[in-house]
């Protein structure tokens, strides 16, 4: 068992809308988690360039993704919060762990993730996180496997300004965030 206090929790988000619902529930993190969590954002999916082997080649990786892996190395644990686009991980997501995972010394191997997803729709994005979980295995990373957070329809559970309103949703993160902390610990990562 690790005998951290705090554990280092790096948070990325697999949306790159303005007002996006999974941007706003990393954003209440903080306010649900148990206190041993203390949260980092990650770089934006946007800000990342599409991933190509010539360009990898020709100039290496790009800073961005030299410091988000080092990033990832540093944290004890990764929470991706991501909606589900045409039944899947979101294009930007999927380019940025390309990325990730072609960096040396692959950052994600061994390290505790944690799933959420949000969707306007009734089933929350769980096919987004299925997709997620395959290629999250490839990668060698320790997933969580429940409880799972599956917040939908979006629109009932968050007021107009982006904040988690729904009481039982707010609980539902709040167990998953104090499993999350245990599976670190249990890791001793």
């Amino acid at each position: 068992m690790t005998t951290k206090v705090k554990l280092d929790i790096l948070t990325l988000c697999g949306s790159m809308r303005k007002d996006s619902y999974n941007a706003a529930l990393v954003r209440a993190l903080p306010q649900i988690a148990p206190g041993d969590l203390t949260f980092k954002e990650g770089p934006a999916v946007a800000d990342i360039p599409i991933y190509d082997g010539d360009l990898e080649n020709v100039s290496g990786f790009p800073a961005l993704i030299t410091a988000l892996a080092g990033q990832i190395r540093e944290a004890d644990g990764v929470i991706i919060t991501s909606p589900e686009y045409n039944y899947s991980v979101p294009g930007g997501l999927k380019n940025l762990l390309d990325w990730v995972s072609r960096t040396p010394d692959q950052p994600f191997a061994k390290k505790p993730v944690l799933i959420q997803s949000v969707s306007g729709g009734a089933f929350g994005g769980v096919r987004m996180q299925h997709h997620l979980r395959q290629i999250l295995v490839f990668l060698n990373a320790r997933v969580l496997p429940r409880p799972e957070v599956l917040i939908g329809p979006a629109a009932a559970k968050f007021s107009a300004d982006g904040q988690l309103i729904d009481a039982l949703t707010r609980e539902a993160v709040r167990v998953q965030l104090a499993e999350f902390s245990k599976f670190i610990r249990e890791f001793n990562l």
